[in-house]
């Protein structure tokens, strides 16, 4: 479902990423770790449209979606859950849940019962400003913000990042229900060893702005996963 083929990117003179080539699965989770610093981010914005590779290119579905607006790419089919959540605040949840309708046509918008069924807080919360929400109610809502978009592509970065235990587990829950219904790829970046080893189908391990190790779940192991974060 997703293509990345010798991805570059730079800010300013300064490069980032360096022939990144990786792919994502349909109905699987393609885990993409590394320590900080390391360019998961920068790949993910790329991937998104919110900064322009330098060179490579990225397909959904066999689409080319580089060098497109953040816009584009989410009528492409790529939704993008950021690190920090990025919910508007003075907003309340329903506004904020309604914002995912602006890459969408008329007469999709509205928003599916199940993404209240994943996210139950959030259909109690609808009237409550997005600010006055706990950090993992916030995460909730930006993961079912992207999905009211329809993704093909679904890119979360750092879901887990301050968030309690029992959301955690809510979180991990949703992610594998979605790769049951077989309809998307999931790319997560995650510091949480336990929790990507938990989800994750396929690992892609990054250093230095590439790509240093991808490999199947079937062929790893989390001590394996922890030793090559340590080294």
């Amino acid at each position: 479902m997703l293509d990345v083929t010798d991805l570059d990117l730079h800010y300013g003179q300064s490069q980032i990423l360096y022939d990144i080539s990786f792919h994502a699965d349909q109905g699987q989770i393609t885990a993409l770790m590394g320590n900080n610093g390391v360019g998961k981010t920068s790949l993910l914005k790329a991937i998104a449209g919110r900064h322009p590779a330098s060179g490579g290119d990225v397909k959904v579905d066999g689409q080319p979606t580089r060098s497109v607006s953040a816009y584009d790419a989410a009528r492409t089919g790529i939704a993008y859950v950021p690190q920090g959540r990025e919910v508007f605040p003075m907003m309340s949840v329903m506004e904020n849940l309604e914002t995912g309708f602006a890459c969408l046509p008329k007469s999709e918008h509205s928003i599916p019962d199940y993404v209240f069924d994943l996210f139950p807080v959030l259909r109690d919360m609808q009237a409550r400003r997005g600010g006055d929400l706990s950090g993992g109610q916030q995460q909730q809502l930006a993961i079912a913000r992207a999905l009211i978009t329809k993704p093909k592509v679904l890119l979360l970065d750092e879901p887990t990042e301050g968030i309690q235990p029992n959301v955690i587990d809510q979180i991990g829950d949703a992610l594998q229900l979605l790769r049951s219904q077989g309809k998307m790829a999931i790319v997560l970046v995650e510091q949480n060893a336990d929790f990507a080893f938990g989800l994750g189908d396929s690992f892609v391990l990054m250093e230095g702005g590439r790509v240093k190790r991808r490999v199947a779940k079937a062929d790893y192991s989390k001590q394996s996963l922890i030793d090559d974060l340590a080294l």
